[in-house]
């Protein structure tokens, strides 16, 4: 018998919502059991139960739980219990699957549910005191063998939904696992042109979580047709997550995307405005004849230790001291106004805004050091 101990098993939230659904026989599921059986923290606990929807929400809310219909279709209900959310899904088998999302007709059989998952790792469940079940056998084996394998057949698996090609690798950068099940990858590598008919908005998700991962780069490295799918152009790095541990930097999403290049990377993977104008100033940052400081000045601080550590990925080594530098630069105020030029008899125009251009470019090559009453001194 296998069980997991978890915090959130036991924490008063989670009691009440198990309590509540009691008669749906609920069911922890996928990720928070995996999770607790590595040892890793998880962001989100899901239940399965054999309850419709309405069903569901009707058993909470007599509890005095908030219910919110956030799919009901196919059967999830979100469910409320101090303030923490809980995602509820009705036991489900898939009827028909487009590559894309899922018709899906409701079960009470955990082994139905299952089948429909991607991995074997995330075909598990247990019940509310800890008790592990894995419905279709192996998923325990694989998850202890760290073995991310797909449930049956693996093009079958990702003929159903194209996103679990990023999934795949996604979850080996996330956990750490080199070794890539031949099967999977080979089904991964074949169908990779299937990514076109995910929306760009889910496929940037997806890379820029797995870009976030501890070390990416083995999984990149795999990647091969799957990477050119999802980001035309790109070429996976080698030596970025050495280069951040030497100058120690924390994982960054965004550095790491800036080292794949690839050709507009803010539509191909249909970027937030905020993500792609950050992508384009740190590619302008590393290309930029700057130094530390004024890096530190015209970027901010993490733009300017990003562009850093994607030059010394080029062969460029950060100068000594580059983390004071770029602080100096990101905290100095250039000391003068078009305010103050007026008043030393500059007229308003054009002019003076390229006079004032010119006083801040010197000022920046001074290290910063030329005073107020210097700069204006010299015009």
């Amino acid at each position: 018998m296998t069980r997991i101990a978890p915090d959130w098993l036991n924490a008063t939230e989670t009691r009440r919502v198990m309590t509540a659904l009691a008669t749906a026989k609920p069911l922890f599921v996928g990720g928070c059991v995996r999770d607790a059986l590595m040892g890793r923290p998880t962001q989100d606990i899901d239940i399965a139960v054999v309850t419709p929807p309405a069903e569901t929400m009707r058993l909470a809310e007599a509890a005095g739980l908030s219910a919110h219909p956030t799919g009901a279709d196919h059967g999830v209900v979100t469910l409320v219990a101090d303030g923490a959310p809980f995602e509820v899904a009705t036991l489900r088998r898939d009827v028909a699957t487009d590559g894309r999302r899922a018709v899906v007709a409701f079960t009470d059989d955990p082994a139905e549910d299952a089948a429909r998952r991607d991995f074997t790792m995330n075909a598990l469940y247990a019940d509310p005191a800890g008790e592990v079940l894995d419905p279709l056998g192996g998923g325990l084996g694989d998850l202890t063998a760290r073995h991310i394998r797909f449930i049956g057949e693996a093009e079958a698996r990702i003929s159903e939904d194209y996103l679990r090609i990023l999934r795949f690798f996604r979850f080996h950068a996330q956990f750490r696992i080199e070794r890539f099940d031949e099967a999977g990858l080979a089904a991964c590598h074949a169908l990779a042109d299937g990514l076109s008919l995910i929306s760009k908005e889910r496929i940037g998700a997806e890379i820029m979580k797995l870009l976030a991962a501890p070390d990416p780069e083995p999984a990149l490295g795999a990647m091969g047709p799957v990477l050119a799918a999802s980001l035309p152009g790109a070429a996976a790095f080698s030596g970025l997550t050495a280069v951040e541990a030497d100058m120690g930097l924390a994982a960054r999403a965004s550095r790491r995307l800036a080292a794949l290049g690839g050709d507009l990377p803010g539509d191909a993977l249909r970027l937030s405005r905020t993500d792609a104008k950050l992508n384009a100033s740190l590619l302008e940052a590393k290309d930029a004849a700057l130094d530390a400081a004024a890096l530190g000045y015209r970027y901010g601080a993490d733009i300017a230790e990003d562009a850093l550590a994607l030059r010394a990925l080029e062969g460029a080594r950060p100068p000594t001291g580059w983390r004071e530098e770029v602080a100096k630069g990101a905290a100095a105020i250039f000391p003068v106004t078009a305010r103050d030029l007026i008043a030393a008899g500059e007229e308003q125009g054009p002019a003076l805004g390229s006079r004032l251009k010119r006083l801040e470019e010197e000022w920046v090559a001074s290290a910063f050091s030329l005073s107020r009453d210097a700069l204006l001194a010299s015009i």
